[in-house]
């Protein structure tokens, strides 16, 4: 309760209401109870007192319950009950109060004067009274002590709750950006998975159009023929749907409940060319680097380059011989190069947004290199440079 009394919570939060409650209760109970202890001990009860003590204690209570209105009007209260710490003695529980609250709210100089305002109304109650039972230094002291101790305690719980404040508004700041890194790495992680998605459905929905072509070009081929291109057709389709179960799977409930599948590095490009040349396309490869050579980020960059160029030259060229070359060394780059002739056929072209050479690119500056592609003397190519730390 204390705790809350000194730092309280931001207005309108819970609970606020009745904890201002609650310290405006402390507040005046206290100015009260000081106010009396102070009665009997100063000139109010002695012979030549300037008023009468019931007067005083009337004058001092009506201090008191002016104290209500500080959390309004700080400044304005301590000003107005300041005068009458000149003419009651009960009356200095109210104003000290009141002190306390400006050194809570104000600048040090401006409760600085009203403490020198407040120890300056000891020495007039002492000049107002016919037979002051104790010495002037006596009412200075004793005024200047406890306003210190209310200006200073004041004070302290002024820089106390800067500095709570501070500490709230910094931790919700870390909560915010702790939620925006949750929300940028779940978003780089579907970014990620739709570049993998991308890759993959589209290799496997090209190879299911080039059978599917073949299927509609071929209209005498015999039922051998047509059994192994709707198995190719059906085989491609099954792994393409597992992928997207997948790649949905992991959307919908997040990586971190369930590990990662294994991806294709350089050791798995052989496979892939196995699946393309199973398809009907000319592939040569030649790869003059040891597969355990580079790292696992550094394969699977060089197999994902090599299947996208497959996949392009199956949608615009196909029937085209591809090339494809991998070669270089540790300490420089390591070097992907597909070519492919540039032929025009009467089939019909497979759709595609334009979005993989794009994704490509990005893939490779994210590893550090660069990408060129283009068409030179009837023939397109594609090159990846990717450093290969020594």
């Amino acid at each position: 309760m204390l705790f809350e009394l000194l730092v309280p919570q931001p207005a309108g939060g819970p609970g606020s209401a009745r904890r201002d409650r609650v310290a405006d209760a402390v507040a005046v109970t206290v100015a009260a109870a000081y106010g009396a202890a102070m009665v009997p001990l100063g000139d109010a009860t002695k012979p030549g007192a300037t008023i009468p003590w019931q007067l005083d204690v009337a004058i001092g209570a009506v201090c008191v319950l002016g104290l209500l209105a500080r959390r309004r009007r700080p400044l304005a209260v301590a000003l107005a009950l300041l005068p009458f710490g000149a003419v009651s003695v009960m009356a200095t529980g109210a104003v000290t109060i009141a002190l306390f609250t400006v050194a809570i709210r104000y600048r040090g100089a401006v409760v600085a004067w009203l403490g020198v305002a407040n120890v300056a109304t000891a020495a007039g109650y002492f000049l107002l009274q016919h037979d002051p039972a104790f010495p002037l230094w006596v009412d200075l002291l004793l005024r200047s002590v406890v306003t210190v101790a209310a200006v200073g305690w004041g004070l302290f719980v002024q820089a106390y709750r800067r500095l709570t404040r501070s500490l709230r508004d910094h931790a919700a700041r870390l909560e915010a950006e702790q939620h925006l890194r949750v929300e940028q790495a779940r978003l780089t992680e579907r970014t990620r998975i739709a570049r993998e998605m991308h890759d993959v459905l589209a290799h496997r929905l090209s190879l299911i159009s080039l059978h599917a072509g073949a299927l509609e070009v071929r209209t005498d081929a015999g039922p051998h023929e047509t059994a192994a291109a709707a198995g190719a057709i059906r085989t491609s389709a099954h792994a393409a749907l597992q992928e997207l179960r997948t790649v949905v799977g992991a959307l919908r409930q997040g990586t971190a409940s369930r590990p990662e599948p294994p991806q294709p590095g350089l050791g798995d490009l052989p496979e892939l060319l196995g699946t393309a040349r199973a398809s009907g396309m000319t592939v040569g490869y030649a790869c003059h680097v040891p597969v355990d050579g580079p790292a696992v980020l550094l394969g699977r960059t060089v197999y994902r380059c090599v299947q996208e160029a497959l996949t392009n030259a199956r949608k615009h060229a196909p029937g085209a011989p591809v090339e494809v070359r991998i070669d270089g060394g540790p300490g420089g780059d390591l070097r992907v190069t597909v070519t492919n002739p540039c032929t025009a056929t009467g089939r019909p072209a497979i759709p595609g947004a334009g979005l993989g050479l794009v994704g490509l690119r990005e893939r490779v500056a994210l590893a550090g290199g660069r990408v060129e592609h283009g068409t030179d003397g009837g023939t397109f190519r594609l090159q990846a440079w990717l450093p290969w730390p020594a």
